[in-house]
């Protein structure tokens, strides 16, 4: 099949483009290269990528419809994964408009592309932010939403909400990914991961948020891509929910459209985690203990239920496993280049 994926310079994104080409798909990537975080670091995955000749790459903004609408009508897509936004909790305290114009108005251009395309699935990715500061014990597809505690979170939701309006109006068959966590090798510099191994590497105290309470379900970025590659072929169709005991589907009545958690159902809380990479570091973090930051969730915890019901597969990649492959990516790629540490 033909793939177009937005976000390929990013994590996630590189790691599905990967998977798909793997599996002998094409695909043609459509990132902008924002300086968000290092630039080398996503050019590096782009380069990567482009060693297999079924992957072309456009270097553009989500906002500049033209170029969306050009790449991705050569592409001609079966499948388009809108993965590329502007990312992080915090940094939408400082940079609102960045969401606006990336996370608004880039899904309105994306969702304009699957009009005029009618792929045969449109695949977007939410976040488990949507589900606010919920105190379940597990989150479910079909839990509230409607409050939101960070523009990012706020700018994500907007997205579903936009997409089930588009799977309506033009019957595009639509699945919301909502991803709980993610981690891996190739992760973003700005997120806790990344952070806390190099500051433990080089000797530098690591901030600790809300004094060390937060729970997190994590989820290994080749689990996720498992569960998105599975997911391309539970197209969604009007009248026809998935049918399992104990689960309730979030198949619109209205659209062929659906929200799943990308996530295994377990926590674990932040202080043990910082024990996980001290362990595989051999070296004991310097806390920096603060207290809870604007925005923040302080537990998350996704029902697998209904992407087993789907897929029949949930994540399941042990914590100190999925560790153990980012610290020996960052030790073998990231610290022998002083380029990638330059944040």
């Amino acid at each position: 099949m033909k793939f177009f994926v937005t976000g390929t310079a990013g994590f996630i994104g590189f790691h599905l483009a990967a998977r798909l080409l793997a599996d002998g798909h094409s695909v043609v990537g459509y990132d902008g290269i924002t300086p968000y975080y290092d630039v080398e670091l996503k050019r590096e995955r782009h380069a990567l990528l482009s060693r297999n000749p079924a992957f072309s790459a456009v270097e553009a903004m989500l906002e500049d419809a033209a170029a969306l609408n050009e790449a991705a009508g050569k592409a001609a897509p079966d499948v388009v994964v809108h993965l590329a936004a502007q990312a992080g909790v915090r940094y939408s305290l400082e940079k609102p408009h960045s969401y606006a114009n990336s996370n608004l108005l880039g899904m309105v251009n994306v969702l304009e592309v699957c009009r005029a395309l009618k792929p045969k699935h449109f695949i977007f990715s939410s976040t488990s932010s949507v589900y606010g500061m919920s105190d379940k014990p597990e989150f479910v597809e079909t839990d509230p939403t409607d409050r939101p505690v960070s523009l990012y979170a706020a700018s994500k939701k907007a997205g579903e909400v936009m997409a089930h309006s588009y799977a309506h109006l033009f019957a595009i068959p639509t699945t919301v990914c909502r991803f709980f966590t993610v981690y891996g090798p190739y992760g973003r510099p700005d997120m806790s991961l990344y952070k806390f191994v190099r500051a433990i590497v080089n000797d530098r105290p690591i901030d600790v948020f809300g004094n060390g309470i937060h729970q997190r379900d994590f989820t290994y970025v080749g689990d996720l891509v498992e569960a998105v590659s599975r997911i391309v072929d539970c197209v969604p169709r009007l009248g026809e929910p998935v049918s399992a005991q104990g689960v309730d589907d979030t198949l619109s009545a209205i659209a062929p459209y659906r929200e799943v958690n990308i996530a295994g159902g377990k926590t674990i809380g932040l202080m043990r985690y910082i024990e996980a990479i001290e362990e595989l570091l051999g070296k004991k973090a310097i806390l920096n203990l603060l207290p809870v930051q604007q925005g923040d969730v302080v537990r998350t915890a996704g029902s697998p239920a209904l992407l087993k019901a789907l897929t029949g597969y949930s994540p399941d990649t042990d914590i100190h496993d999925g560790l153990r492959q980012f610290v020996d990516w960052y030790l073998s790629d990231v610290q022998p280049s002083s380029g990638l540490q330059a944040q």
